[in-house]
């Protein structure tokens, strides 16, 4: 099995955040520890902001580690894991040209994004003739064209947003800017045809710096995550991200995925705020270990919100279950203030939505949910 810093740079990623980090990057790291030799990573960083993350990669050769704390099967786990899967980070702003020539590659087959939903917005003031794209879809563009016109085979792209139908809505944002900045039939036709755009679902807690740790003292890029992890990966025969990973489900359809984050993980969430909050708390965690709140929610999952799931996800009453165990994280204070943003939507889509489908289903509507909707509208 080679080292990981003799595998070639075959991935090249938009994002050099602690998501990817700790989710896809690391996983990468995983198959090739294994012998899978899935290659090496590059990141893109856009951003000024992350200027100091990039010479800080850089500095430690793309190296840093990530703890793995919280709740797996039951029992506390608090681990580190190394991570040698970035051979180094760009920026676009200084080594856009060094980028070209990397999608100009014949070992590169995968691109990675996580550049949130702001991110797929078009800069009405990208030009082709821009030194350095503004926009991630222009950035793209420039270098699906770049390895188009070297002849190469078309690319993997697998955004990593956490937006329903990522893809398809990325591949359009890139398609319609090549069509505006006049670029002909056949590179239009090798941006569809030829890459693989996949839908994705990712899932995993992904926090900062974990204070007070004691490897900061050697390694100031560590990050911590939750134990859990889950990526949905639309499969497809031609693609060119072949990583094998017990995070990893291919399936031929995300959307159920979305789903049931949707309507179990994030609808927890709503629920427990809008029963959590009047009671004096602030923390997920907290509410969620209270014996009464704790059991109210366990029964709202069990009781009424997975029976309208069964049969259109996989694994419902599983995924509650790793939801309540998640909510419990005792490194993570997940704070009612941040899921409190947008709440009269989020109740809609999360709440109301199950108790109309409970209804038809069941002929009655269901008396714990109906409570949660009315307190939280009053």
């Amino acid at each position: 099995m080679p080292s990981s810093a003799a595998l070639p740079e075959t991935v090249l990623q938009f994002g050099s955040g602690r998501f990817l980090r700790a989710f896809a990057d690391l996983f990468i790291h995983h198959g090739n520890a294994e012998g899978q030799a899935i290659g090496r990573v590059v990141i893109v960083q856009s951003t000024a902001g992350g200027a100091g993350r990039t010479e800080g990669l850089n500095r430690q050769l793309g190296r840093y580690h990530v703890a793995v704390r919280g709740y797996e099967n039951g029992e506390i786990v608090d681990r580190v894991e190394v991570c040698e899967s970035v051979s180094r980070v760009l920026s676009a702003a200084t080594a856009w040209p060094e980028v070209l020539e990397l999608a100009r590659s014949p070992q590169l087959h995968t691109v990675l994004s996580n550049t949130t939903e702001a991110g797929y917005t078009l800069d009405m003031e990208d030009m082709p003739t821009d030194a350095v794209p503004r926009s991630f879809p222009a950035k793209l563009l420039a270098v699906l064209k770049a390895r188009a016109d070297a002849g190469l085979p078309g690319l993997t792209v697998i955004p990593c947003e956490l937006i329903e139908g990522n893809a398809l809505l990325l591949k359009a944002k890139v398609l319609d800017l090549a069509v505006r900045w006049g670029y002909g039939k056949e590179l239009l036709t090798w941006l569809a045809e030829e890459c693989v755009w996949l839908h994705t679902l990712v899932d995993r807690i992904v926090t900062g710096t974990p204070a007070g740790h004691p490897l900061l003292a050697t390694d100031p890029l560590l990050i911590a995550a939750e134990p859990f992890a889950f990526f949905a990966l639309e499969d497809h025969p031609r693609s060119g991200f072949r990583l094998k990973h017990p995070a990893i489900t291919r399936t031929p359809a995300v959307e159920p995925y979305f789903l049931r984050k949707v309507r179990i993980l994030n609808a927890a969430h709503t629920a427990l705020l809008i029963e959590a909050v009047p009671r004096g708390f602030t923390i997920v965690r907290d509410a969620v270990n209270d014996p009464e709140l704790g059991a109210w929610l366990a029964r709202l999952l069990a009781e009424e919100i997975v029976p309208t799931l069964e049969g259109r996800v996989d694994s419902a009453a599983r995924f509650a279950a790793q939801t309540l165990e998640r909510f419990k994280n005792p490194f993570l204070d997940h704070r009612f203030a941040d899921i409190a943003l947008h709440h009269a939507s989020k109740i809609a889509v999360r709440l109301e939505s199950t108790a109309a489908e409970y209804a038809a289903k069941f002929g009655s509507a269901p008396p714990l949910l109906s409570a949660a909707i009315a307190a939280g509208r009053a």
